[in-house]
């Protein structure tokens, strides 16, 4: 299975409070974000790791360029993007067809809670598996509402009755998905969030897959907390 990896992002807000490094060269007791991702993909049976980054990182850009000279499962596409969901579909091309699992590159979940996300991935039906937990510790949490299977019925800004799960970020998808990815940039939509609420409009079959916590680095303080809780 191919992995993609979205760190195009620019982390204004790490910089802004003196994190002088780009966001998927913070380490976490000791490991890069980006290497962390790629390590624990490659113990998931990578095929192909797909990493798009921006041009104002060349510090990352030959991380990553470095890191191929080792492992050719690893392919750089660097271009600046306006949201996440557009680097999604600079992504969409070379991974090809079939399932895959995509993730932004500060998102931090236990090893072992992943492996068994993906092991439940390769052996359902349906158009995707999406990551979520009832741990919130965000600025701007994507509330999901699930049936009792854990289907996914939607995808809400602000909490409901039925939304006990918020959305991890991390997305194993089929390229069923792809359709739906086109006709979101062809209308002008941004955000991966309005791209999994289209997911639900158009149809597909999402269910969800809960992880115990799952944490972003958007602020120097998480950098901590992500480090304790991998501890």
């Amino acid at each position: 299975m191919k992995y993609g990896i979205l760190a195009a992002g620019e982390g204004s807000r790490l910089a802004q409070e003196g994190i002088e490094i780009p966001k998927p060269l913070v380490t976490l007791n000791g490991e890069a974000m980006i290497d962390r991702l790629i390590r624990i993909f490659c113990d998931n049976d990578a095929e192909e790791i797909v990493v798009i980054t921006n041009n104002l990182t060349p510090l990352t850009q030959q991380h990553l360029r470095d890191l191929q000279q080792t492992d050719s499962r690893i392919r750089l596409i660097v271009k600046t993007t306006p949201s996440s969901m557009h680097s999604f579909y600079e992504l969409h091309s070379v991974l090809g067809t079939g399932k895959f699992c995509l993730t932004t590159v500060d998102t931090i979940f236990r090893e072992d809670e992943f492996k068994e996300y993906i092991r439940s991935f390769e052996d359902m039906d349906g158009d995707g598996l999406m990551a979520v937990t009832d741990f919130v510790d965000d600025e701007k949490p994507l509330y999901i509402a699930t049936d009792k299977q854990m289907r996914i019925m939607g995808f809400y800004d602000e909490r409901r009755e039925d939304t006990q799960y918020i959305s991890g970020g991390i997305y194993c998808l089929t390229d069923a998905s792809f359709q739906t990815l086109e006709r979101c940039i062809q209308e002008g939509m941004s955000r991966m969030r309005n791209f999994q609420r289209q997911m639900v409009y158009d149809g597909l079959k999402l269910q969800a897959y809960r992880f115990s916590k799952i944490l972003d680095v958007d602020h120097a303080s998480d950098i901590k907390k992500a480090e304790d809780f991998l501890r």
